[in-house]
C-alpha cells in the first residue's frame, strides 16, 4: 500500500487512536533508554571497575549508530514500508536490549549498545512518519501534537522508572524492561498499523554514504575518549584520528556525488538553515555534556540514591512541557531572532549555575535553581530553533531538514561526551573520588555554560527574521492560531530527542 492509497485515519476514531499509541509506545522506549542510561552509569561502573571512558562509550556507542543511521532509517522506511521498517527496528531494539540487560561485562554492553542504536535508527523516523501517512490532513496536526506530549510525557517518566528499577532491582532491568514493551508494540502494530510507503521514491539506498559517516563517527569518537589514557601519539588514536578523516572525506563526497543522497548537501546553502544547525550543534552540545556527568556527580560525591539523582532533571522536563508551545507561537509573531538569541544565553547561565551542586548536598538549594533557570533558557529557545530549520529549507526538503536538525543535535551530544570529561580532567577512575570529580564538574559546566552563550551569540548575528506576509482579510492573527511549532530535536539526556527530532 503506497502513501496515496493510505487509510486517511480520524484523530477521534478508534483505529487512528490505536496506531497513536503504538505510535508512541515504540519511540518512547528509545527515548528511556537515553534517559536511564546516564542515571546508572555510576552503577555500572562499580559493577565493572571501570573508568570513565568506557562509560562515555556506554553512551556513545548508541548514540552513534543512531546518528550514523537515522537518515537511512527514514529513506528505507518510505521505501520498503515505514510499518515494516518500524516494527523491525522495534523487534531488533528489544533483543539488542536484551543482550544489554545480560551483558557479562564492560565491552560487551558497548557492543550491544551499539547495535541498540541501530534499532532506534530503524524505529525513531518511522514512528512520525507513520502518523504523517496514516492520518487524514485535517486531523495530522492533533496527531502529531499528541504524539510530541505523550512522548514528553514517557521521557519525563524516564527518571522515575529508571531510578527505580536500579534501586530495587538491578540496572540491568532499565534494559529489560524494552522486551515487553517492544512485543506489545509488535504484536499491535501487525494489527492496527497501515502500511505506508512513498511511491515516488527513486535511485539506489545510499548505503555508503550511511558507511561512511559510521567511519567518521566512529574514528573522532574513539580519538576523543580514548587519547586522554593512550595519548594522542598512540598508533591506536592516530589510526581512529585518520580512519576518521578519511570516512568525513568519503561522506562528503558520496553526497556530492550520489544520484539519492542520504543527506543533500545543498540544503546547508541556505544561511539561515545552515546558522541554525550551528546553534543547535552547539546548545545540545552543552546540555548533553553537563547533563551526561549531573547524576554522577550527585551520586559520587553527594550520596544521591539512583531515583534521587534521576529526578534532578525532572523539573527542566515539565518546563519544557508547559512553556514550549507557547514559545513556538510566540515565534510565529515576532519572529525566531530575539529567542534564539537570548534563549541560549539563559541556559549558559544555568549551566554555569551548576558550580554549586558541588557547595552542598541540598536539591532545593544548590541544583534547582540551576535546572529551572536553563529550563526557562530550553524552553525559549528549541521551539523556535527547530521551527527556523525545517521552514528554511527548500519546501521538498521539509522531511530531510527535521531529520538533519534531530541529528546534529544527537552529533553535538555525541562529541560532548566525549570530549568534556577530558577538558574537565575527569579521566580514568577520576569519577569514583568524591574531590577530584566536584572539582573537574565544576570546570565541565563552565565550559558547557560558554559554549551554550556562544550559540546564542551566533543566532544574534546570523538569524533573520522572515519577512511578514500580509494576513488576508478575516484570517485569524497568528496569536490566535492553535499551532504549535515545537518539533524539537530530542535531548539525549533526561529530555530527549522532542521530536525525535527519537
Amino acid at each position: 500500500m503506497t502513501t496515496a492509497d493510505a487509510p486517511a485515519l480520524s484523530y477521534s476514531s478508534a483505529p487512528g487512536r490505536w496506531v497513536l499509541l503504538i505510535t508512541v509506545a515504540g519511540s518512547g522506549i528509545a527515548s528511556l533508554d537515553a534517559t536511564v542510561v546516564n542515571i546508572a552509569l555510576p552503577t555500572i561502573g562499580r559493577d565493572f571497575h571501570t573508568g570513565i571512558a568506557a562509560l562515555q562509550w556506554v553512551m556513545n556507542g548508541y548514540t552513534l549508530t543512531l546518528a550514523a543511521f537515522l537518515l537511512l532509517g527514514g529513506s528505507l522506511g518510505d521505501r520498503f514500508g515505514r510499518r515494516k521498517v518500524y516494527l523491525t527496528g522495534i523487534v531488533w531494539f528489544a533483543v539488542a536490549s536484551a543482550a544489554c540487560g545480560f551483558a557479562p561485562g564492560v565491552v560487551f554492553l558497548i557492543v550491544t549498545r551499539v547495535l541498540q542504536g541501530v534499532g532506534a535508527a530503524l524505529l525513531t523516523p518511522g514512528s512520525l512518519a507513520i502518523l504523517e501517512a496514516s492520518f487524514r490532513p485535517a486531523d495530522r496536526a492533533r496527531a502529531i501534537g499528541a504524539w510530541s506530549g505523550l512522548s514528553g510525557v514517557a521521557v519525563a517518566a524516564g527518571p522515575l522508572v529508571g531510578g527505580y528499577l536500579i534501586t530495587a532491582a538491578s540496572w540491568r532491568w532499565i534494559f529489560f524492561i524494552n522486551v515487553p514493551i517492544a512485543a506489545a508494540v509488535v504484536a499491535l502494530g501487525l494489527r492496527h498499523v497501515p502500511e505506508s510507503r512513498d511511491p515516488n521514491v527513486t535511485g539506489a539506498i545510499d548505503y555508503a554514504g550511511a558507511l561512511a559517516a559510521v567511519v567518521f563517527l566512529t574514528g573522532i569518537t574513539f580519538a576523543f575518549i580514548e587519547a586522554p589514557t593512550l595519548g594522542w601519539s598512540s598508533p591506536a588514536v592516530l589510526a581512529m584520528t585518520a580512519a576518521g578523516v578519511v570516512g568525513l572525506a568519503a561522506f562528503l563526497v558520496r553526497e556530492q556525488t550520489a544520484a539519492a543522497p542520504m543527506l543533500p548537501l545543498s540544503i546547508f546553502r541556505d544561511r539561515q538553515f545552515a546558522a541554525t544547525n550551528a546553534v543547535t550543534f552547539l546548545v545540545y552540545a552543552a546540555l548533553t555534556g553537563a547533563t551526561f556527568l549531573l547524576p554522577v556527580t550527585l551520586q559520587v560525591v553527594w550520596g544521591y540514591t539512583p531515583l534521587a539523582s534521576g529526578l534532578a532533571l525532572l523539573p527542566l522536563t515539565i518546563i519544557m512541557l508547559a512553556l514550549s508551545a507557547r514559545s513556538g507561537q510566540l515565534a510565529t509573531r515576532i519572529g525566531p531572532r530575539l529567542q534564539m538569541s537570548v534563549g541560549p544565553l539563559v541556559v549558559g547561565a544555568g549551566l554555569a549555575m551548576l558550580t554549586m551542586v558541588t557547595s552542598g548536598s541540598s536539591y532545593v538549594v544548590y541544583v534547582l535553581p540551576a535546572v529551572v533557570v536553563f529550563g526557562l533558557g530550553l524552553a525559549i529557545t528549541v521551539a523556535p530553533l527547530t521551527a527556523t530549520a525545517m521552514s528554511s529549507a527548500p519546501a521538498q526538503h521539509s522531511g530531510i531538514a527535521s531529520a538533519v536538525n534531530n541529528d546534529v543535535a544527537r552529533f553535538g551530544g555525541l562529541l560532548a561526551v566525549a570530549v568534556l570529561p577530558a577538558l574537565a580532567g575527569i579521566t580514568g577512575t577520576v569519577y569514583l573520588h568524591p574531590d577530584a570529580l566536584a572539582a573537574g564538574f565544576r570546570t565541565a559546566v563552565l565550559i558547557s555554560g560558554v559554549t551554550c552563550a556562544a550559540g546564542g551569540l551566533l543566532a544574534a548575528f546570523t538569524i533573520t527574521n522572515p519577512a511578514r506576509a500580509p494576513r488576508p482579510a478575516g484570517a485569524p492573527a497568528p496569536e490566535e492560531c492553535l499551532h504549535c511549532g515545537l518539533d524539537a530535536p530530542p535531548l539525549t539526556t533526561t529530555l530527549s530527542h522532542t521530536a525525535d527530532t527519537e
